[in-house]
């Protein structure tokens, strides 16, 4: 009967196998994972009823339907943040592996991050409707692909700098085990990138939070369309200056957050600590309830070992030799393949770039002056001249702030979910306290509108610095208390090189987010109180809303140039400095 459960191998060594079988916690799984799915079938089905845009149905004020709006709000976000994953992990990698796509990738995500939620909106709604007439459905598209832009920019621009800053010695490794390309990116770039693409990511959704209004209640070319969802019941509650509305909205978006975070923000950090590079372990990791729970669940592992194991090997399996001769060809022919793939992508890209350029050049002839042009230029200059001001102000404080909870793990539990709070808060629903209070203050939006900025796009260095200094390593930490480094000779020695990266993503990524973030900052509106500022944002949702397409163009043309001329003269460097001198090796 002993022999049935150990196996000896001496006399003095034993080692019992435990053994396993489904329990009460794989039941709980599986009884979640039903729940998901109805969830998903039932806030689904509202996307494919029929639509007719000359009768759009009104928005419900009822609290009690904030639950169903919510559902469907958090179905849409998530469906855009699975886009967003997929798409930030495939450039991001391009751009890290390949120098030719990098020359383009990036100038191409520095445009389409300069250009505001409003302008693809204002480009897709139209198409949409006619890819899916008579269904809300592209509509339901249009809302998803507005959401995707305000989360995506950041999770590509993190993924690939964690992407070309993973310390020589492991790509080496890599190299001398003989790993293929996919077998180096799961075992080792992709673990190296995990803890940044986590934080990012959680940036990021909170970024979709901030624009979700925006996404749902749609104003754009003349057009009013209020999709179900809690960013069109903020959106009405706003306009109709309803307190009671606008309260109920935000303690439902509270409770999404709180929610979020703890069923599958923490799990996810609390998984990602063990591919921290480091040869101590920290004596306080990150830990989650959940991710607790389902370590102990044996489904998991019984999939491990009955599906994916055994589908692994069927795919890795030794071919034959004739087998092998056709795959080696394969093999060879493959970089032919994908530099004919990639021209024909760059040719249909320039050709659509030139129509696209074509039909602005013709809508903008005749209707518009220089004088008309050169007011634009000084209204974007008085925006940038906000966005620096944002971008200091939000190093200077939250750099400390981010380094303290990020190098105290306890502290980053609690801290962890008011961050999200703060980062995912939508700047209209302060409007309520904020229009008021600057009435009551004679305080100019001029002014105003940078705090307004500040609290959409601060976040963004907030979780890149907590990330940066979470991913010190424990024994460089330990080696500078061994030598005495205290004060500004342990910030100067080793904070600052460490969080340094992280920094450069998070304030790029804070700048870009600002100019979108300053659409709505710029022009304040509660009930039949609208207080304005002089500047790009502010002029970009006026246009829009009335539908003039050559001032729709110009605008989001010069904040593209803005943000594409900074990118260039100022993050790209500061990119490629952090990758030189302040890489782990």
């Amino acid at each position: 009967m002993i022999a049935q459960t150990r196996s000896t191998t001496a006399p003095q060594l034993a080692v019992t196998r435990e053994r396993r079988g489904f329990g009460w916690v794989d039941a709980l799984v599986m009884l979640a994972l039903l729940g998901l799915l109805w969830s998903t079938l039932h806030f689904g089905r509202g996307m494919f009823v029929q639509f007719n845009p000359a009768a759009v149905p009104a928005i419900d004020a009822s609290p009690w339907q904030i639950p169903y709006y919510a559902g469907r709000t958090l179905l849409r976000m998530w469906m855009a943040f699975a886009f967003s994953l997929v798409f930030a992990v495939g450039t991001g990698y391009l751009a890290a592996k390949n120098l030719r796509a990098r020359a383009i990738i990036l100038p191409a995500l520095d445009v389409l991050q300069s250009v505001p939620v409003l302008g693809f909106l204002s480009v897709t709604v139209t198409g949409f409707m006619a890819l899916f007439p008579g269904s809300l459905f592209g509509v339901e598209c249009a809302a998803i692909f507005a959401i995707f832009t305000g989360q995506v920019w950041n999770m590509a621009f993190g993924f690939y700098h964690s992407m070309v800053t993973i310390p020589s010695d492991m790509q080496e490794a890599a190299s001398t085990y003989g790993l293929s390309g996919m077998q180096r990116f799961r075992t080792v770039e992709l673990p190296a990138s995990a803890h940044s693409l986590i934080w990012n990511s959680m940036m990021s959704f909170g970024g979709g939070w901030f624009f979700v209004a925006q996404s749902e209640a749609i104003s754009v070319m003349n057009k009013d369309i209020k999709l179900p969802g809690l960013g069109s019941y903020m959106a009405q509650a706003i306009e109709r200056g309803d307190n009671g509305a606008a309260f109920w909205a935000v303690v439902a978006m509270i409770v999404l957050i709180l929610v979020s975070d703890q069923l599958v923000w923490r799990p996810l950090l609390a998984w990602a600590d063990k591919f921290k590079i480091e040869l101590t372990v920290s004596a306080t990791p990150a830990t989650s309830w959940l991710y607790d729970l389902l370590r102990g669940a044996y489904v998991f592992t019984w999939l491990q070992e009955h599906v994916w194991a055994p589908l692994a090997d069927r795919f890795e399996r030794r071919p034959d030799a004739a087998p092998a001769a056709a795959a080696g060809a394969v093999h060879r022919a493959m970089p032919w393949l994908r530099r004919a793939l990639g021209l024909a992508l760059t040719l249909w890209v320039s050709v659509e770039v030139i129509h696209g350029l074509a039909a602005a050049f013709v809508s903008l002839r005749g209707a518009l002056t220089w004088a008309g042009f050169g007011h634009v230029v000084w209204l974007g200059l008085l925006t940038f001249l906000r966005v620096i001001a944002m971008t200091v102000f939000a190093t200077l404080v939250w750099t400390p702030v981010g380094v303290w909870i990020g190098s105290r793990p306890a502290v980053a539990r609690f801290a962890q979910p008011l961050a999200q709070i703060g980062a995912s808060f939508p700047v209209n629903m302060t409007f309520p306290i904020v229009v008021g209070w600057f009435v009551a203050a004679h305080i100019g939006m001029n002014w105003g509108s940078i705090g307004l900025i500040a609290m959409g796009t601060q976040w963004y260095i907030l979780f890149n610095v907590i990330a940066g200094a979470m991913a010190i390593p424990n024994d460089l930490q330990e080696a500078a208390r061994v030598n005495g480094l205290e004060g500004w000779n342990r910030w100067r020695t080793l904070i600052l090189p460490a969080i340094f990266p992280y920094w450069v993503t998070g304030a790029c990524t804070a700048a870009g987010g600002a100019w979108n973030a300053s659409i709505v900052a710029e022009l304040a509106t509660w009930g039949s109180t609208t207080l304005k500022a002089d500047g790009l944002g502010a002029y970009i949702a006026e246009v829009t809303k009335s539908g003039d397409t050559p001032m729709i163009i110009t605008g989001i043309a010069v904040m593209s140039a803005f943000v594409v001329t900074t990118n260039k003269f100022v993050w790209r460097r500061l990119y490629a400095w952090a990758e030189r001198r302040f890489k782990l090796d």
